[in-house]
Parts: C-alpha cells; sequence; structure tokens
C-alpha cells in the first residue's frame, strides 16, 4: 500500500466494507486514522436485535453451557429472556434501574443479560472474585434495587457475603439465587413472569433507544475506588458485531468463551458478538479449566476461541493438550494484556488458528477499537494489535503537549467515536479526566503506529521505567526475554533503586524440566539488548498475580520484589 495516498483499504472476512484513513501535514504522516466502513451501524436496541435474530434463526442452537448440560436454540433461549424480563418487571423493575449480577459463567448470565436489556435496566457486572467491601461498593455506588447471584464461587459463600452488607445498602430489595438460599430462588423468579403480560414487555421496548445506558462495568485500578463505565446499547452491540465480523463469524460458527462473562471479553465480544450475528456460544465451565476448555472446542467443534495470553499458555501446557482434536479451529482472540509473539506462534502453528486476531481496547471504549485481520500476514499480526476498527477515530498524542506525533513516535494512545462510553457512573470528576472537551477517551497506554496504521502497544504510561534518565518499555524486553528456551512466561517491572532511580526485575516462569539464573539470563542478553535493558533482578515464580480475568498486576509485582529485595528505604526516597 502507497503511503502517498493517504489511504489503506482492506476488506475483512465478513464482507463488512471498511477501510482506514491516514492523516498528513505536508511530507509528514501524523498518527491518526479514522476507520470507515460501507457497513453501517446498528441502530437499535440488544432486546430488538435479539428478536430479528431469532425470528431468522429459531432452531439454530444459540448458547450451549456445557457444565450445566444445556443447550437452546434461539427460540427457547429468547423464550427464557422474555420470561426473565417479564419477571423484573413483576419485582417492580422500571427502565433505568440497575440490575446485578454476581455470577461465574453460566447460562442464567446471559439470560439477565438480554432480560434486563429487553425493559431498559441497566445490568451492573459484579467481578465474581470480589470481597466483601468491594462488593458493597459496587452495589451502593450504582444504586443496584436487585440481584441475581451464584451461591458460590471458588471457596468463597456469595450468599454469606451479601448478607453481611446487605444492611449498609439502602437499595437493595431482592436477591435471587441461582440456586435456593436467597429472597428467592431462581425457579421461584422465573414464575413471577406469569404476573405481567408479555405485550407490556414489548411496549416498553418499543419506548427505549440504542443511546440509552444499558450496562455499567467497574474498573479496577491501583489507586482509589473502582470507577463505573457506563454503556449503552449501541456502545456494546456494535462492538460485539464488528469484533466478530473482523473473525469472519456468522449463522452456524460456533465460539467458545471461557473468558469471564462479567467482563467485556466475554458479555460483548462473546455474547453479544455471536447472538447478532445468529451464531452459537460455547461456556467450556464456571470458570477457566484448560481441560474443559479444549474438550469444548474438540467435541462443539468450535471454529473460535477466546482467551488472554495466560489462558492460551495454560492450554498449550495442559497434559490433555496433545489428545485434543481442534482441527475445526480457524480463528479467534488473544487480548486483556499484551500478546507474547513466542505464544502467538505456538497458538497458530499447534491449535489451528491461523487466523487468530489480536484485539486491543478497554472497558470505556465497548471495549475493541484496534484488531488485527484474519488476512494479515502472521508476522503482522504477532507484532501489533491490528488496525483501528471501523466507525472509531484513534490518534497517539505526546503525553504532556497533546499534539498529535509523528507516525512512529510513541506517545499516548486515544481514540473516540461510538464505541466510547457515556461516563463513569455518577462520577463526572473521573469522566472529565478520561474523555477531553472533543470526545477523545485518553487510555493511558503507550503506543505507536506505523506507516499503514498497524499500531504496537509499548506499555502503560505507568509502568514505564526510567533507569538513569533512559525511558525503558518493559513489553519489548519481554519479547526478547520470551525466545529464551528456559522461559515459558515473563513479566518486566520496574523496581526502586538509589543509584538509578529504577532497576528492571524480571518475574520468570519456567518451562517443566528448565532452570535459569541471573547470570545465564544476563548472558543471554548480554550484545542483544542495550546494557541498561537487562534486568537486575531475576524471580523464579510458579505463576503471576492476576485478575479474574488473567490480567497480570505488575503493581503487586512491584510490591512483593521491593519486600523482597528489601527495597522499601529505596521506595520511600523522594525525587523532584
Amino acid at each position: 500500500m502507497a503511503p502517498s495516498t493517504g489511504q489503506a483499504c482492506w476488506l475483512d472476512c465478513a464482507s463488512d466494507d471498511t477501510a482506514t484513513t491516514a492523516t498528513f501535514v505536508g511530507a509528514t504522516m501524523l498518527s491518526y486514522v479514522s476507520g470507515t466502513s460501507t457497513t453501517p451501524l446498528i441502530g437499535e436496541t440488544i432486546g430488538d436485535n435479539l428478536d430479528a435474530v431469532a425470528d431468522a434463526h429459531p432452531d439454530t442452537t444459540c448458547l450451549v453451557s456445557r457444565h450445566q448440560q444445556i443447550r437452546w436454540t434461539y427460540a427457547e433461549f429468547i423464550t427464557e429472556v422474555d420470561r426473565c424480563a417479564r419477571a423484573l418487571l413483576a419485582l417492580g423493575v422500571e427502565p433505568g434501574d440497575r440490575v446485578g449480577i454476581w455470577s461465574p459463567n453460566r447460562a442464567e448470565w446471559a439470560v439477565v443479560q438480554y432480560g434486563s436489556a429487553k425493559i431498559g435496566a441497566i445490568l451492573v457486572n459484579v467481578n465474581p472474585s470480589y470481597r466483601s467491601h468491594e462488593l458493597a461498593y459496587a452495589l451502593d455506588q450504582s444504586g443496584v434495587s436487585v440481584l441475581v447471584t451464584a451461591e458460590g464461587f471458588k471457596g468463597t459463600s456469595y450468599i454469606d457475603t451479601i448478607d453481611a452488607v446487605r444492611p449498609e445498602l439502602g437499595a437493595l430489595q431482592t436477591v435471587i439465587s441461582l440456586g435456593d438460599r436467597a429472597d428467592l430462588s431462581w425457579n421461584a423468579f422465573l414464575d413471577r413472569a406469569g404476573d405481567v403480560e408479555v405485550d407490556r414487555v414489548r411496549e416498553i421496548q418499543s419506548r427505549l433507544q440504542f443511546d440509552d445506558p444499558i450496562n455499567i462495568q467497574y474498573t479496577s485500578g491501583t489507586t482509589g475506588s473502582p470507577k463505573g463505565a457506563t454503556l449503552t446499547h449501541h456502545n456494546i452491540l456494535n462492538n460485539g458485531y464488528f469484533v466478530t465480523g473482523m473473525q469472519g463469524l456468522g449463522p452456524g460458527s460456533v465460539l467458545c468463551v471461557p473468558v469471564p462473562l462479567y467482563h467485556c471479553f466475554g458479555m460483548v465480544m462473546g455474547n453479544l458478538g455471536m447472538l447478532s450475528r445468529g451464531g452459537t456460544v460455547v461456556y467450556p465451565a464456571e470458570g477457566f479449566e484448560p481441560a474443559a476448555t479444549l474438550a469444548a472446542v474438540a467435541e462443539e467443534r468450535c471454529q473460535s476461541l477466546y482467551g488472554v495470553p495466560t489462558m492460551f499458555i495454560a492450554m498449550l501446557d495442559d497434559p490433555s493438550f496433545g489428545d485434543a482434536d481442534l482441527t475445526s479451529l480457524r480463528t479467534g482472540i488473544m487480548a486483556g494484556s499484551p500478546c507474547p509473539v513466542e505464544v502467538m506462534k505456538r497458538v497458530v502453528a499447534e491449535m489451528h488458528m491461523e487466523e487468530v486476531t489480536v484485539a486491543y481496547g478497554m472497558t470505556e471504549t465497548s471495549p475493541v477499537s484496534y484488531q488485527s485481520r484474519t488476512d494479515d500476514p502472521i508476522e503482522r499480526r504477532v507484532s501489533n494489535v491490528g488496525q483501528v476498527m471501523p466507525h472509531v477515530e484513534s490518534k497517539i498524542v505526546h503525553p504532556e503537549t497533546g499534539r498529535v506525533v509523528e507516525r512512529g513516535q510513541p506517545g499516548e494512545l486515544c481514540t473516540r467515536g461510538y464505541s466510547v462510553m457515556l461516563g463513569y457512573w455518577e462520577n463526572p470528576e473521573a469522566t472529565a479526566e478520561a474523555i477531553d472537551a472533543t470526545g477523545w477517551m485518553h487510555t493511558g497506554d503507550l503506543a505507536a503506529m506505523d506507516d499503514e496504521g498497524y499500531v504496537n502497544i509499548v506499555g502503560r504510561i505507568k509502568d514505564m521505567v526510567i533507569r538513569g534518565g533512559e525511558n525503558i518499555y518493559p513489553r519489548e524486553v519481554e519479547e526478547y526475554l520470551y525466545s529464551h528456551p528456559a522461559i515459558a512466561d515473563v513479566q518486566v517491572i520496574g523496581v526502586p533503586d538509589p543509584k538509578y532511580g529504577e532497576e528492571l526485575c524480571a518475574w520468570v516462569r519456567l518451562r517443566d524440566g528448565h532452570q535459569l539464573t541471573i547470570e545465564e539470563l544476563r548472558r543471554f542478553c548480554r550484545d542483544r539488548i542495550a546494557h541498561y535493558k537487562i534486568p537486575r533482578y531475576l524471580r523464579i515464580t510458579d505463576e503471576f498475580p492476576l485478575t479474574v480475568t488473567g490480567k497480570v498486576q505488575k503493581f503487586r509485582m512491584r510490591e512483593t520484589s521491593i519486600e523482597e529485595l528489601d527495597l522499601a528505604a529505596d521506595a520511600a526516597t523522594e525525587t523532584a
């Protein structure tokens, strides 16, 4: 593609005619692109979209929850959804009210997601790993009046936790249990549907607008309270639709979703993405289990598989990997955290995912703003996060001046368009900090854009390590270390140092049967990467601290390293 044209055109596998358009100033190409498309955005609500797809594909399998032995067609699924919508109305839920869901991956999760959308109630996703303080904050801050909950997960009793914090929650009126211990059991709740006529759901549904808020997702940070990203029908329905379109998925396609439904990866890119296309969603288990995921792909003949890098690493290393028939796989998405090049190559070569894509985004952008194409050369797909999504604008700006940088220069990635959230729920100050006056969402991620609009994420602004005045992007060092034959997984962080300000520390998970010393690691790096990028410290570990979605928590790694290396005094040193 000739850069002098100012435009790079491409066609995705779902026949969504899209193009990225670049901006020039004189002979200089700036880091700005817009994703144009001949496929229009969907201008309808989630409930209306489901009705249309179900009418077109009533006998197609819609949802499979293997651990529950549930297999629903679209006709069966929409029957459950409408019952849920009527039952919520029977409890007094009105459009704009908040309905919470606290559960691992189950079929009821999808039913509540669509049932609440049908009547315009705002679904509040509660992280399955939350404890009492976090739960109380999310429910109270959003004003949840009805909560649907599992009885527990991974040794935590959800019901006991709810009972402990309920006196603090003035808005919470009804708790519905997917078991029996609550105000209402799931079946007793659905029985309430008989108290409401079907026509009432249709009447309310006809009054809803696609720009209405429909979902609140709490984002976690290293400091402060979580913020509730508030998303509309238009935000998440369209994002899911275009994400699956980029994979060439449609009616008859089968997608395996081992990622959590509470997060955009599961509920938007998975549920909304496939159900808007008339395809099938498969849940292998309540939470991620490598063997169960491999079995689901093999037995359901899935064409697409989602996961964060740590999930793919776990599947590749699982003892059952060699016995699983993965030949049905063609595509999928690796996202959620930086995707190591060596892991991507193994996924392509060993899991038959020749058309695997990488997606990049954040909850606040519904979530995906960049995605690679299935026909990108493998070198492209393993080295960046692809091109801007249809109908989305993106630019890279200098973190201090806010000016758009030239192509190839690193800066903060910003996005604008249909996918940007309305704001943080009842938090205008945080909203103003994230979305500027011209509508740009500031991601906090450091990125660089090449001449064809492909973007490489080089790190977080807050993760960048400054050693003796040199800016170091941990991702660059990690990519090199992944090529070491003894290393299965690696994360690089900065730790305080009295001389240089910061030094690099590598947390490494080794391949079975291998050993590694810091001296061996340094010899491997010497004369191959700059001396200041060679880690001073090495920590061999069996696991990294992770969020429930599989994202590595580097701030916790830094805290642990400071304690174990006795660097607390250096961390407390004041700097200008």
